[in-house]
């Protein structure tokens, strides 16, 4: 009797842990074939909303100090000044161009610096920005910084870097509640992201790396 019981318990503990693997199993190619599809599919549809997007605007709902605000309009990067996008490579990622995703010797900087500095110093490109934003959580964990690498991989396999630019600089934060360069030339100096001088578009560069706290540069009225 005692033999049954123990034979028992040890095949339910077997079919668990099968059952177990199957579902892990499924669940990892599931999430591979949705992260291929969705990249793919974002080299021609325009993400309609970000998870930050979700989260700022959960924040400004919840919060007696900040206005719940949502500004976002996208524009084709024929429509977005050259000036802007020169502004982002020269502030946030001069390897834009040449690297495939990752600038290896900003990294290795990066590491160095952080080693012997309590600010610690960030190296990520403009594709691993876009990688995060477009499909990622804000964080720094190891978990997220994996999946951003494994995203900036798709994207750079699927889009071109006129591509990735372009989604950048609709989704990237501007400002609380302001996304995207349309809506942030709109809202900072009452233009078209297609007419902004490079100094403007120099100004709303050097904001992003903490759009909350920062605001661009105002022409001087004399």
């Amino acid at each position: 009797m005692n033999n049954e019981k123990t034979t028992s318990k040890k095949k339910s503990k077997k079919n668990f842990w099968k059952r177990f693997w199957k579902i892990a199993m499924f669940c990892v190619i599931g999430f591979f074939a949705f992260s291929l599809l969705l990249s793919f599919a974002y080299k021609f549809i325009n993400p309609p909303i970000t998870i930050l997007m979700v989260q700022r605007t959960i924040e400004q709902t919840f919060s007696s100090e900040r206005e719940v605000r949502f500004k976002k309009d996208w524009v084709d990067i024929e429509d977005i000044s050259p000036n802007m996008v020169r502004a982002v490579v020269s502030t946030e990622d001069q390897m834009f161009y040449i690297h495939n995703g990752f600038d290896w010797k900003a990294i290795e900087r990066a590491v160095e610096h952080n080693k012997t500095h309590k600010k610690t110093r960030g190296a990520s490109t403009i594709s691993q920005q876009t990688a995060k934003n477009v499909f990622l959580w804000p964080g720094r964990d190891w978990v997220r910084k994996g999946m951003e690498a494994y995203y900036t991989v798709l994207i750079e396999t699927f889009w071109s870097k006129k591509r990735i630019m372009e989604v950048y600089l609709n989704v990237i934060e501007f400002g609380d509640g302001i996304y995207g360069i349309e809506a942030a030339s709109r809202h900072y100096y009452h233009k078209s992201a297609k007419n902004l001088s490079f100094s403007e578009a120099k100004s709303l560069a050097r904001i992003l790396p903490n759009p909350l706290h920062r605001t661009p540069k105002k022409k001087r009225r004399h």
